[in-house]
């Protein structure tokens, strides 16, 4: 059985280096992300061979990630797969990208079902369109934000140790506004977000706030994820002042990720209202993601 162990800050370099090795779009791919979304979803870590792995889910069923790193990753699944028979659960391995789902039906033909689920797929924007926002298509983001710039008492700022707890208290306001929902992915949300204002500097964050009339209204949060894209992890702004989601959009991007070429802005998991949201940015791309499942007959 592999040794999985609690994901913990002191995991972040060597876990960096296997991802840097494997340079991956997916959004899983992130020290940060899988850190703040720890108490939620319980991930566990190992090095297999080389090779990032992970062990996490909600609940009962657990599943692994796609692993990653650099080299011949064949003995790291069977060793994922024998690991799952040990603990008497069925093998899970999700967070494909496409090539790798295919090069994994090459490496063990028959062996797995793989399915791609719409609600995991990743959207992927032009770094350059998002900053400028230009074409007849995005005419609609333009018209927010000038809406948004007709009171001209706005600053952007850079989240620092100065001002992040101001930063927090208005995530905490934000979250007042929806309330009433008793979502619980709002509380799983809440926590995540706690863990990434606790621990900003140690994960090595970006983030960014517009503050309107002296308040703050926006804000985002992010990191590179690869050698070519910047992902935003979260984002939050007052829903009652117009243009304000594109305002912080644009104004993140424009003093964040101009060295990269996409932006990463994560899964809509299903929700219709955010599938919508992202979907009128007009993706460079839809990043799916495949999930195999190890078949009966293999059990």
């Amino acid at each position: 059985m592999i040794k999985f162990q609690e994901i913990e800050l002191k995991d972040r370099e060597w876990i960096d280096a296997c991802l840097k090795e494997a340079d991956l779009k997916g959004c899983e791919y992130s020290f940060a992300n899988n850190f703040i979304w720890r108490k939620i979803y319980g991930p566990q870590v190992a090095l297999v061979e080389g090779f990032y792995c992970t062990r996490n889910g909600k609940g009962k069923e657990k599943a692994y990630s796609y692993p990653a790193g650099k080299g011949d990753i064949k003995p790291v699944i069977e060793a994922l797969v024998q690991d799952a028979k040990e603990r008497n659960e069925r093998f899970i391995l999700r967070s494909i990208p496409a090539d790798k789902a295919e090069e994994l039906e090459t490496l063990f033909p028959g062996m797995f079902d793989i399915q791609t689920y719409r609600e995991d797929s990743d959207y992927i924007y032009s770094t350059e369109k998002m900053a400028s926002l230009a074409g007849k298509k995005l005419h609609g983001k333009r018209n927010h934000i000038a809406r948004f710039k007709d009171n001209p008492d706005w600053s952007f700022e850079e989240i620092t140790r100065d001002n992040i707890a101001e930063v927090f208290e208005m995530n905490l306001e934000w979250c007042k506004l929806y309330e009433e929902l008793e979502d619980e992915s709002l509380n799983d949300e809440l926590s995540a977000v706690k863990e990434a204002f606790d621990n900003f500097e140690e994960l090595a964050l970006k983030g960014g706030f517009i503050r309107r009339e002296g308040k703050i209204v926006a804000y985002s949060i992010g990191e590179p994820l690869n050698s070519d894209t910047f992902v935003i992890h979260i984002e939050k702004a007052f829903p009652g002042i117009q243009g304000a989601y594109p305002m912080i959009n644009q104004q993140f991007v424009q003093h964040f990720c101009m060295d990269f070429e996409y932006v990463n802005r994560e899964e809509d998991l299903g929700d219709e209202g955010l599938r919508k949201a992202k979907l009128s940015y007009y993706p460079e791309i839809i990043y799916d993601k495949y999930t195999a499942t190890l078949k009966e007959e293999q059990q």
